[in-house]
C-alpha cells in the first residue's frame, strides 16, 4: 500500500470517527467532559512550575515538571508546524460538526491536551511510586482525549499520537532532560546571596513586598494568558 493511500484511509476514517462521536451523549455528557478536558491545559501545569519555583521551592519537582513541560512545547509546537493539519471545524460546517467549546487557533496534530495528561499522569505515578495511580493517570488521559474528539476539535489520530508523544515525553524527561534541569538548578542557585528555603512556603512572601507582587504579577499573567482570548473577543463585541 502506498503511503499516500494510507494517509487517506487514515484521513477517512478520522473524519467518521470524529462525526460519529462529536456531541455524544448530549449537553450532560459534554459538562462532565470539559472539566476533565481541563486536566490538558498547559495553564494548569505552568502555574505549578511557577508554584515550586516561588511559592514552595522544591528543586526535584522543579525539574521534573519543567522537562515535562519543555519536552511538550519542542515536540508539540515543532510538529503542530510542520504537520500544519487544520482542525475539525475548519473542514466541516455548523451542520455536520459542533464545536462544544471555544475554538482553538493553534494547529490540530498532535493534540497538548492528551500529551500532558499523559506524561504529568505518568509523572505523579513515578513520583508516588504507585503502579495503580499510573494506571488511573492513563484512564484519565483516555477520556481527556476522548473528550478533545467529543468536543469537536481534534481528530482521533491527533490525540493518539499525543497520547504516545505524552509517554515518549516522559521517559525522556526523567532519563535526560530532568537530570540535566537538575545540573542546572544546581549550579545557579551558587549565585544567590541570600539563603534558600526548601520545601516551605518561602517566607519572602511575608517579608518581601516586591517579592510578593512579582508573585502575584507571575501568577494574574498566566490567568490572564489563559483568558486572554475570551478577553479579545469581549472587546471586539464592544
Amino acid at each position: 500500500m502506498e503511503s499516500s493511500e494510507f494517509i487517506s484511509r487514515v484521513d477517512k476514517w478520522d473524519q467518521k470517527i470524529i462525526l460519529k462521536y462529536n456531541g455524544i451523549g448530549g449537553k450532560v455528557f459534554t459538562y462532565v467532559l470539559k472539566p476533565i478536558s481541563f486536566l490538558g491545559r498547559e495553564t494548569l501545569w505552568i502555574s505549578l512550575i511557577a508554584f515550586y519555583l516561588l511559592i514552595w521551592y522544591d528543586p526535584f519537582l522543579l525539574a521534573h515538571f519543567s522537562a515535562i513541560f519543555l519536552n511538550g512545547f519542542i515536540l508539540i509546537i515543532s510538529i503542530k508546524q510542520m504537520v500544519k493539519r487544520s482542525r475539525p471545524f475548519e473542514r466541516f460546517n455548523e451542520n455536520e460538526l459542533k464545536v462544544l467549546e471555544r475554538k482553538p487557533i493553534s494547529k490540530s496534530f498532535p493534540s497538548w491536551h492528551s500529551y500532558n495528561v499523559v506524561s504529568y499522569g505518568l509523572l505523579f505515578g513515578f513520583l508516588l511510586n504507585s503502579f495503580l495511580l499510573i494506571i488511573l493517570m492513563l484512564c484519565i488521559a483516555v477520556v481527556v482525549s476522548f473528550s478533545r474528539i467529543q468536543i469537536g476539535v481534534h481528530y482521533p489520530t491527533d490525540v493518539i499520537f499525543g497520547y504516545i508523544l505524552g509517554i515518549i515525553g516522559f521517559i525522556s524527561a526523567i532519563f535526560i532532560v530532568s537530570p540535566l534541569l537538575n545540573m542546572l538548578i544546581t549550579y545557579l542557585e551558587q549565585f544567590i546571596k541570600q539563603e534558600i528555603q526548601y520545601q516551605q512556603i518561602n517566607t519572602m512572601l511575608f517579608r518581601n513586598f516586591w517579592y510578593l507582587f512579582l508573585c502575584v504579577v507571575i501568577f494574574l499573567g498566566i490567568f490572564l494568558l489563559a483568558i486572554s482570548r475570551v478577553i479579545k473577543e469581549y472587546l471586539k463585541k464592544k
